[in-house]
Order: structure tokens, then sequence, then C-alpha cells
């Protein structure tokens, strides 16, 4: 039966019948993400933005690092979740597209819950071990590049605290098999394997828009 639900080509519709409407905000700023030319790719659906919030919520993370910021969406999702005096830390390579976002934060009455910081993820993963040290951050969002899904693991699972949560989207990318040789499907298949076969984590890959997988460190 999970099977033929997922095959459904009515299934995004039902769930978006389902599911709870973003206000008036978080839909003027998907609708501007929406028009740019890299959105399908890129783009983090209203789904995936109200499960982001509710496990910020669920784990009570008061601390929140995000690899892949695009235009804020999910950003502005989880700084909403977020408690009073709560700080999401958010990176991307270039500016051009959190750009479209600050307004939004700004209206949201959110902006001073969101570090925003323009770098490659590997160096900004490399200050905030720096910065934070090991075992600190309660809840990491990885949407970034597949070609280096696995090292921003890593990065992350050192920075993660004992009951913290990460969270990794696209899991279930297309894949064409082993003559598919594309830098991000190569490294997605590296990541999907690591963490499937990683003693040191619990994990499940939830077969929501194309995939997340979330992961908790074992007991």
């Amino acid at each position: 039966m999970a099977s033929q639900l997922l095959a459904s080509s009515d299934l995004l519709t039902h769930v978006g019948e389902h599911t709870r409407p973003e206000d008036a905000i978080l839909r003027k700023l998907r609708e501007e993400t929406a028009s740019l030319p890299t959105a399908a790719a890129m783009r983090v659906s209203a789904e995936e933005g109200r499960l982001l919030a509710l496990l910020v919520k669920l784990t009570r993370a008061r601390t929140v690092v995000e690899v892949g910021t695009f235009t804020g969406y999910s950003s502005l999702c989880m700084a909403r979740a977020l408690p009073r005096h709560g700080l999401l830390i958010t990176c991307d390579i270039t500016a051009r597209w959190p750009a479209l976002g600050r307004p939004h934060w700004r209206r949201a009455g959110v902006a001073d819950r969101i570090d925003l910081r323009i770098a490659p993820a590997t160096a900004v993963l490399d200050a905030l071990f720096a910065e934070y040290g090991p075992g600190t951050i309660d809840l990491i969002f990885i949407d970034a590049d597949k070609a280096g899904a696995a090292a921003y693991y890593e990065a992350a699972l050192t920075l993660l605290s004992p009951d913290g949560l990460i969270v990794v989207a696209g899991t279930l990318s297309p894949d064409d098999g082993p003559d598919d040789q594309d830098p991000d499907t190569v490294g997605l298949r590296e990541f999907n394997r690591l963490v499937r076969d990683d003693p040191r984590v619990e994990m499940s890959l939830l077969p929501i828009a194309d995939g997340i997988t979330l992961i908790r460190k074992a007991d």
C-alpha cells in the first residue's frame, strides 16, 4: 500500500491540501523564489518548511546551523520556530539569493536571530568549530551541493550536541545508475552509503519532497 501511495501522481496535491497553509510572508517569499531560473532544483517546499519549523521546536533547539541559504525561505521557517534569544547561523557562497529573503526576515521580525555568512560551507563549519567547539549545535540543516555532502556531514556530526539533530534535504534526487558520474550524483551516493552504514548514528530517510534524511547520534 505504501508503494502505491508513493507512486500516485496526486500525492503532492494531497499533502498540500492537508498541510496548514503558509502565512502571507512565507507565501510571498516562496512565490518570489519560484520565479527564479534556478528555483526548481534549489527551493524548499512549503511542506519541508513546515517540517523544519516543527523539528526546531521538537528538539527545543536554541542554536541552529543551516548549510545552504538560497533565498532564505527555510531560514525564515526555522528562525521563527526558535525561542526569542535563539540563533540561526546560515551560510551560502553568494549573497545574491539571500538578498531576496532579507526583507522578509525583517518583515517577520526575526532578522536579529539570523547570522548570514557568505563563504564556502566547509570554511563556515570550520569557523563554527573554532567559535563554539564540538557538541554544541542543536540542529543542523544541510541543503547544499551534494558533491560536498559527505564532508558537510562529518563536520556537522562533530558540531552536533549529544541530543541534536542533523537534517539533510535532497537525499532522494534522481540517479541514472553507475554511468551517471555527475559530481552531485556521485556525492549523494557516497553520502547515502556513509550515513546508512555509520555506526555512530541513527538515521531515517523520509520520502518527503526530494527526500529528507534525519540523523542523530547513537546512544
